[in-house]
C-alpha cells in the first residue's frame, strides 16, 4: 500500500460484513458518489473485511465530513443490521 493510501474502519459483525462484501464494487461506487456530492477529493478504492470490521481504503486522509458521509451510506443499506454497526473511524 502506497504512502498516499488511508483507511477507514467500520466495526461490524461477520454477518453484516459478508453482506457488504458481496456487493463491494457497488458500495465503492456509491460511497464515491456520496463523497463527490459533498465536493470531497477523497475517493474510496478498496474494501476489505475480517470478522469484526470493514476496512475502506481511500486515496487521502478523510475528514469528519467524509467519515459522516461514509457512515450515512452504510447505515442506509437495507441489508445491513444497524444495531451491529459502530461509526466509522480512522485506525
Amino acid at each position: 500500500m502506497g504512502l498516499l493510501r488511508r483507511q477507514v474502519l467500520v466495526l461490524i459483525n461477520l454477518a453484516n460484513s459478508e453482506k457488504f462484501i458481496i456487493l463491494s464494487s457497488k458500495h465503492i461506487a456509491n460511497i464515491n458518489k456520496g463523497l463527490k456530492n459533498i465536493k470531497s477529493d477523497v475517493m474510496a478504492d478498496f474494501i476489505w473485511a475480517d470478522s469484526r470490521d470493514l476496512m475502506i481504503t481511500t486515496n487521502k486522509v478523510t475528514s469528519t465530513l467524509d467519515l459522516n458521509t461514509i457512515e450515512k451510506y452504510i447505515k442506509n443499506i437495507d441489508t445491513v443490521d444497524l444495531n451491529d454497526i459502530i461509526s466509522p473511524r480512522l485506525p
